[in-house]
């Protein structure tokens, strides 16, 4: 199916997700949250992906919600958000969840702005590597609203508390390195460089054993989210699955032969 809104290619274990709305700077609208979902929803399927990188065409990551969609329009209109609230909200939304429950691992690549509902969504990615141009702001407050897609779970997390509650209540722009300085992004790098090394990472990733690494993450964000002991259980559940694969025999062997080891998901 021919997709308007967004760029998927798929090589060598790596897909990369491109938004394609340039001429608004990446905005999510109705067309393009629903062909982000199904291709995300695709990519966590196939077992021939092993790492997951989403960008922007253009000078922007994403800027946000489109305002002038109407569905943003409809929901900011609203006479009754209480009632079934979770039903009525747009695709997008539902993204970081599909990000964070997702298999494998996310990259996001943020080539330029990372505003609202687009910085959240950069923020439910596992790494996030910046071009030297990227900023990024919490711009929901200017609007009289606060940060969704998951922005106050995630940007607290990141960067603690008290810096988030800065960013969130005030709304300014921070640029690439004052975002790597207080930890939202964990590399800054020239413009022109951003997709070279964000896929010479993945590519170091995807070559790793994807069971393993699927169990990592969830214990990652399990740990964060819950307490030792049962984050002690996990790792141990895990540990456990991860002893029986072919891909931690193959491990073993590669070790003992002195090579590099060839990891199948197995």
């Amino acid at each position: 199916m021919q997709q308007k809104t967004i760029i998927v290619e798929k090589r060598n274990g790596l897909a990369i997700l491109t938004l394609n709305r340039p001429e608004t700077l990446n905005a999510w609208n109705d067309e393009m949250s629903r062909e982000a979902t199904a291709a995300i929803n695709e990519i966590g399927e196939d077992e021939n992906t092993k790492v997951f990188v989403i960008t922007g065409a253009g000078r922007g990551f994403s800027s946000g919600a489109d305002v002038g969609d109407e569905l943003a329009k409809g929901l900011a209109t609203s006479e009754e958000p209480s009632e079934g609230i979770m039903q009525d909200m747009p695709d997008f939304v539902n993204i970081p969840l599909q990000v964070r429950r997702m298999g494998k691992p996310v990259i996001s690549a943020i080539n330029g702005i990372a505003a609202g509902a687009g910085l959240s969504i950069a923020l439910a990615c596992d790494l996030r590597i910046a071009s030297e141009r990227a900023q990024f702001a919490m711009v929901f407050v200017l609007r009289g609203l606060i940060p969704d897609c998951g922005g106050t779970f995630f940007l607290p997390k990141l960067i603690g508390s008290a810096k988030a509650c800065e960013l969130i209540f005030i709304g300014d722009k921070i640029d690439a390195d004052e975002a790597q300085r207080i930890g939202l992004v964990s590399k800054v790098v020239p413009n022109d460089e951003l997709m070279v090394v964000t896929k010479d990472l993945a590519t170091r990733i995807a070559k790793g054993p994807p069971i393993a690494i699927g169990f990592a993450k969830r214990a990652i964000y399990k740990g964060i989210e819950g307490d030792l002991v049962s984050q002690l259980e996990f790792e141990t559940y895990a540990q456990g699955i991860c002893f029986q694969t072919e891909d931690h025999h193959e491990a073993g062997k590669a070790f003992m032969e002195k090579r590099e080891a060839k990891f199948r998901g197995r």
